[in-house]
């Protein structure tokens, strides 16, 4: 098994944004083109391949000077319960300490605050529901 986190490249992109429509959107009843916003410009994407085949996806955004915000994360939905979220995250928060950030957050959709919980994060408040349906929860963890 050759397992390889990295950000996509050229024709890998499809995929990517395939991914996270297919699992963070559609099942929203949401458009093709609502898995995009002004954040993948300047966020950092990062995709986990497994023998080449992308597993999950998620992205890094700053949100303050020492605060990262990770956003986007997706497991193919058929791949959920291996461990491949739990390899992006530890992706996302190694890339966000060596960066200098002492924090991570968060929103989580109702459904995976467990798994967060799993990963050290520490519930704070309700924060939006997206699309006005669908519950999301701030959530923290310390990098130091």
């Amino acid at each position: 098994m050759a397992l390889e986190i990295r950000k996509p490249q050229d024709h890998e992109w499809d995929a990517y944004y395939d991914l996270r429509y297919r699992v963070l959107r559609e099942p929203l009843n949401q458009v093709r083109g609502s898995e995009k916003n002004d954040g993948d410009t300047t966020g950092i994407h990062f995709a986990l391949y497994e023998n080449r085949i992308l597993k999950a996806i998620a992205r890094l955004d700053r949100h303050d000077d020492t605060t990262a915000q990770v956003r986007f994360v997706a497991v193919e939905s058929t791949e959920q319960g291996k461990g491949y979220g739990r390899l992006i995250m530890e992706a996302t928060e190694q890339h966000a300490a060596a960066e200098g950030n002492m924090k991570m957050i968060l929103h989580a959709r109702d459904y995976a605050v467990d798994f967060y919980l799993r990963l050290g994060y520490t519930l704070i408040e309700p924060s939006h529901k997206l699309f006005g349906v669908l519950q999301h929860f701030l959530m923290e963890k310390s990098l130091l």
